[in-house]
């Protein structure tokens, strides 16, 4: 569909989007990497083509745009019915997140003692915090992390709740970067276990590295709980006990 040819109310949707995109000094290709899309769709919308439903709510989250506004104008109607995102609890998660409700997952909300063995150092723990708060701008939960002793390699990312596993998805990712965490969902004694992915630096190069990693949820954290963790440090049995039971209970397995 040509621009010219666009509704009054779709040009004044489009409109309202590349107002947005100026105000956060953004563009296409950075809105596509923050809605988790691909830049084609970006400009495909921007021209006025058909998008999904999904799309749009993904850009007025990452804008900042009233979602309902702009699907109205998108349609040039009003739109009937339930929308397609909403729940019980509110507005709930992109469906590629998981669509989940933050009335379902509100118990993750917190702050969590993070533990995972030293990529490149033996006998050694890395030790770290991670706080979950529920982001009503992008509705999903969001982590952060912070107290790394390796202060730039800090993540930030969204937390992924399939409908039908035992494990959510803690996904980082920065211009095609990614970082995955795969733990088991929050127990009752306040732990979730299982596998980081990342790459580490070696040398001159970056290289991908996997090893088991513990979340300990907490309400507070003290400043010698954090760090690399060496043998002797008054926590290194008690955080080896953590990572052992993750793979012995099953939590995780590293093969070869």
């Amino acid at each position: 569909m040509p621009e010219q040819n666009l509704s009054t109310e779709r040009a004044a949707a489009i409109a309202k989007i590349r107002t947005a995109l100026i105000e956060q000094k953004m563009t296409q290709a950075e809105l596509a990497d923050n809605a988790c899309c691909h830049e084609k769709t970006i400009q495909n919308m921007m021209a006025g083509r058909q998008v999904r439903d999904q799309t749009l709510f993904d850009v007025c989250a990452v804008l900042g745009l009233d979602f309902e506004a702009i699907r109205q104008g998108w349609s040039g109607a009003a739109v009937s019915g339930p929308m397609e995102l909403k729940g019980d609890g509110g507005l709930a998660a992109p469906v590629y997140m998981g669509a989940y409700t933050k009335a379902a997952v509100d118990h993750y909300i917190g702050t969590y003692l993070t533990v995972r063995p030293a990529f490149s150092k033996p006998d050694t723990y890395v030790a770290y915090r991670t706080d979950i708060v529920w982001d009503p701008g992008w509705p999903s939960l969001l982590f952060e992390e912070s107290e790394r002793p390796d202060v730039t390699y800090q993540h930030r990312g969204r937390i992924y709740v399939p409908a039908s596993s035992m494990f959510v998805h803690l996904v980082s990712l920065t211009k095609g970067a990614m970082r995955m965490v795969m733990v088991s969902q929050l127990d009752q004694s306040g732990h979730m276990r299982g596998l980081i992915t990342t790459l580490n630096k070696k040398g001159a190069m970056l290289i991908p590295v996997s090893t088991p990693i513990v979340f300990a949820k907490r309400k507070e954290i003290s400043a010698d709980e954090v760090g690399e963790i060496a043998a002797g440090h008054p926590a290194h049995g008690s955080y080896r006990s953590l990572i052992e039971e993750a793979t012995r209970d099953g939590y995780a397995r590293l093969v070869g």
